[in-house]
């Protein structure tokens, strides 16, 4: 859990070199362009600011928005950080907290925005091997990322019991299911919305057919009670502060409710867009994806954007149950006020009240 803070320093200074590859100069608190670091390469996860972009609603607010793609090599929460770093940033909640506590250069990054209002963490393995809780990590080998992205799963190890190293091995597992497949593993940390699918869309050696979901167990830690908030929007303290920025936060998270609204409505259009924004997985994986992250973010029961407290007050809680954190953030590490301007102006559903999740066709590799 701690491997992320000796990371924090070597990833500043990288993100901040890949910024300036991608012409990231620093713009002035008047300027109309400002800057989205996304948590990782394009893919319909980001599907809503793709939109916002294309449909002309960031333009509309007089904004021009440049998206910074992330990566395996990106911690967006470091880059964001930085004094000199993208006015916007898409990162997990606990990481965030946990950079905020970073001994050296602590983050001020401010929560403005919740996003998903669901966990897409899932645990996943084979039928045969029994595994339908987290209890039942004893004695196997379990995967999980590294970077922060393992706290859902090391919290429930934790909440049933079990001890790293003693109870349990951790394997750090690379951001695919290669390991499950290869059952060099016996449980696999995936997302719902993409390693999930890697393994549907995999054909089975026994079979010639492709998995299918009675194959495999599924551990959904919205349901395990360590669901952590994920993708929100977060902004520095420091830039908010200074002149008219707090308004063009206002005005940006604006449009982005806007392109989720859209692509909540028009998901294949959303998919084109993902596909064009040079997205690396196939034409049926982004299907899949998009189809499985409306979910995460409708219904919103307060209008999207709106940070459920209870749900913040959950995620500090597991937070510093596994020792993730050390202690409960302040007040200011979330602000509402600027989601809850965003909304006026926006005319139509901004809740997903009646939202019903569409079905899609698992293709084989996605393709």
């Amino acid at each position: 859990m701690g491997s992320i803070r000796r990371y924090v320093a070597l990833a500043t200074a990288a993100g901040l070199v890949a910024a300036a590859c991608q012409g990231a100069a620093a713009p002035s608190a008047a300027a109309p362009t400002v800057r989205l670091q996304l948590q990782w390469a394009p893919q319909a996860q980001f599907a809503g600011y793709f939109a916002a972009d294309k449909e002309g609603y960031y333009k509309a607010e007089g904004l021009t928005v440049q998206i910074l793609n992330g990566g395996p090599d990106v911690i967006p929460q470091a880059v964001g950080s930085a004094a000199t770093g993208p006015e916007f940033t898409i990162s997990w909640v606990p990481k965030v907290l946990e950079a905020r506590e970073a001994p050296q250069s602590p983050s001020d990054l401010v929560n403005i925005a919740q996003i998903f209002q669901r966990s897409g963490t899932l645990s996943v393995s084979w039928k045969d091997s029994n595994i339908t809780k987290p209890a039942d990590f004893k004695g196997k080998k379990v995967g999980a990322w590294g970077f922060g992205n393992e706290f859902e799963v090391t919290a429930a190890a934790t909440k049933a019991g079990l001890k790293e190293g003693t109870d349990y091995t951790k394997v750090v597992q690379q951001f695919d299911m290669q390991a499950l497949l290869k059952r060099e593993i016996d449980v696999a940390e995936a997302m719902i919305y993409n390693e999930y699918a890697q393994v549907l869309e995999t054909t089975n050696p026994a079979t010639n057919q492709q998995y299918k979901p009675e194959d495999l167990n599924v551990i959904d830690y919205n349901k395990e009670g360590t669901a952590m908030l994920q993708d929100a929007i977060f902004a520095r303290a420091a830039w908010l502060s200074q002149g008219t920025n707090a308004d063009t936060a206002t005005k940006f998270l604006r449009a982005s409710f806007k392109g989720w609204i859209f692509c909540r409505d028009n998901a294949q259009k959303c998919v084109d867009y993902t596909l064009a924004a040079g997205t690396t997985l196939g034409k049926g994986h982004q299907a899949w994806m998009m189809n499985e992250i409306n979910p995460l973010i409708w219904p919103s029961p307060n209008g999207i954007g709106q940070l459920d407290e209870n749900l913040w007050k959950q995620t500090v809680d597991v937070g510093l149950g596994a020792g993730i954190i050390k202690a409960a953030p302040p007040a200011a590490a979330f602000r509402k006020d600027l989601a809850q301007k965003a909304l006026e102006g926006i005319t139509g559903d901004s809740k997903g009240t009646g939202f019903q999740k569409g079905s899609v066709t698992v293709t084989p590799k996605g393709e």
